[in-house]
């Protein structure tokens, strides 16, 4: 049996991955008075006398809205929102294991802008926190912008965030293994949706100076009709040579490849076209730009993918569970640029410089050190 029926036949018997579990014992009225009725009417007036309560009285310090309109699940696109309910059962489960962190599940059946900012603002009193998932760009630009202006709590949208994170951790290692600079490198990044987006303003901010950024079209280049309002932005900032042409012109001569597109659209030969010592990062999911193998054979020196059963794997399951807790900790209000460089770091520092090699330059999701370094880094930056 393969992992694709494997998981499927798991989710059939689970009936679904996770469930609520009371934190006390229900055995007799006495327990029910004071978890219900009447005993419950107190902490009901002390919230009401001061908000701030909330806090210390509901679970709402340690829970996450995971919500999506399942518009842009995994690779597989439009799905709709039933059946992108699987998908945030997940990563529900992984706050819970790694983060420690209660998550709640939320599809909502629409995708319309307006209605979905309304609709996640007037849930937003029951959580500490909103990730954001799997809802399609450029509209999930906008959703984040102005859930951010609206709530007092983090809202965070984790296809762009968390993997800009992940993929910056990574790739600082691989730079120190192939003993190159950030801001000298040439980084081709394909796929200019969320994910592609976020990557590139990331590697930007970390002091990458060298960002091309393609999409179906081609190469983005400032000026290009073509583009929505997220690409015009980052074409002023990227392809300041004004590059033009595609996927294998951007590639003749990079140093970095980063995929956050579709599987199997790069061949070994525009591989070849790279550099040496490339740095291949083929991310689509579940089927990679190019396979690792076919990758390492056109000459890259280190692979690193979305898929768990091969080394490397860059997933953003590295980042939110301890970025959230951070968060949630230190009760901020928004999740800033330098709470992300700060994880980014830590993540990367967890990994150690005599450790690095080919086959290790991210950690792996059940090292321990992981959630706890970066919730530490976020409480840090939070601090300052």
């Amino acid at each position: 049996m393969d992992i694709m029926q494997e998981s499927l036949e798991l989710h059939k018997k689970l009936n679904g991955k996770i469930e609520i579990k009371n934190k006390l014992k229900i055995n007799n009225m006495h327990d029910m008075s004071l978890a219900y009725t009447p005993g419950v009417a107190k902490a009901c007036l002390a919230i009401h006398e001061n908000p701030e309560e909330v806090y210390s009285l509901t679970s709402k310090r340690n829970t996450v809205a995971v919500i999506s309109d399942g518009t842009a699940v995994l690779g597989l696109g439009d799905i709709g929102p039933l059946a992108a309910i699987p998908v945030m059962e997940g990563k529900c489960a992984l706050f819970k294991r790694f983060g420690g962190v209660d998550a709640i599940p939320i599809v909502l059946n629409t995708k319309d802008v307006d209605e979905l900012v309304q609709t996640i603002y007037h849930l937003s009193p029951s959580f500490g926190g909103i990730n954001l998932e799997d809802i399609s760009a450029p509209r999930c630009f906008e959703v984040e912008r102005r859930l951010k202006e609206l709530c007092d709590i983090p809202v965070f949208h984790d296809d762009q965030h968390g993997t800009a994170i992940v993929c910056g951790a990574a790739l600082l290692n691989a730079l120190k293994l192939v003993g190159k600079k950030l801001s000298q490198v040439r980084i081709v990044i394909n796929g200019a949706g969320s994910a592609g987006i976020a990557i590139t303003k990331f590697l930007l901010e970390l002091g990458a100076k060298h960002v091309i950024t393609c999409d179906r079209f081609g190469i983005i280049t400032e000026g290009d009709e073509v583009l929505n309002s997220a690409q015009k932005e980052i074409s002023l900032v990227t392809n300041r040579k004004k590059l033009k042409g595609n996927l294998t012109d951007a590639l003749t001569g990079a140093d970095v490849f980063i995929g956050v597109s579709a599987g199997n659209i790069v061949s070994e030969d525009m591989i070849g076209k790279m550099n040496s010592d490339a740095i291949v990062f083929p991310l689509a999911n579940p089927t990679p730009e190019i396979s690792r193998d076919k990758a390492l054979h056109a000459g890259a020196r280190i692979v690193g993918t979305g898929v768990s059963n091969l080394p490397n794997q860059i997933n953003n399951a590295l980042v939110f569970p301890g970025l959230f807790k951070g968060a949630l900790e230190s009760r901020v209000k928004q999740i800033t640029t330098d709470m992300e460089i700060a994880a980014c770091k830590a993540l990367a520092a967890i990994v150690k410089k005599e450790e690095l090699k080919e086959t290790y330059i991210i950690p792996n999701i059940f090292n321990k050190k992981v959630a706890r370094n970066v919730s530490r880094a976020v409480m840090k930056a939070a601090q300052k």
